[in-house]
């Protein structure tokens, strides 16, 4: 009994009457038959522990796990959002250059081909 009562209990095992059969190496029905007053003494002490609060509720503890990972997930949703909002802008600005790009290269096209192909001057770079 002090073992479950004090501290946390071993790997596996809880703070109840199954877990203290099975520390003890005795089935249930015989700590039911036999120890009835061990079995009633383990319950007092097991409501006193958690009237005081030093025993805290397994379900308890998963819900604070699990509003510590919900929190964690919004922040990465936060961040994501932002990225994507980010990468967004992005490519709505490269859009728009290659846009003007390609409209200065259609321009230039536009004049080679009115100024007519004679008047223009092959320039050689260095060999």
């Amino acid at each position: 009994m002090s073992q479950l009562l004090s501290g946390s209990p071993p790997d596996g095992l809880k703070r109840d009457v199954k877990s203290l059969c099975a520390l003890a190496g005795v089935p249930r029905a015989t700590l039911y038959r036999t120890y009835p007053h061990l079995e009633a003494e383990f319950d007092q002490d097991l409501g006193r522990l958690r009237d005081t609060g030093e025993e805290p509720d397994a379900r308890l503890g998963q819900i604070e796990r699990l509003r510590t990972e919900v929190a964690a997930l919004h922040q990465r949703l936060s961040r994501a959002t932002t990225t994507i909002a980010e990468l967004e802008d992005f490519r709505a600005t490269a859009l728009s250059r290659l846009a003007a790009q390609h409209d200065e290269i259609a321009r230039l096209r536009r004049e080679l081909d009115q100024a007519g192909a004679g008047q223009l001057r092959v320039i050689r770079g260095p060999p």
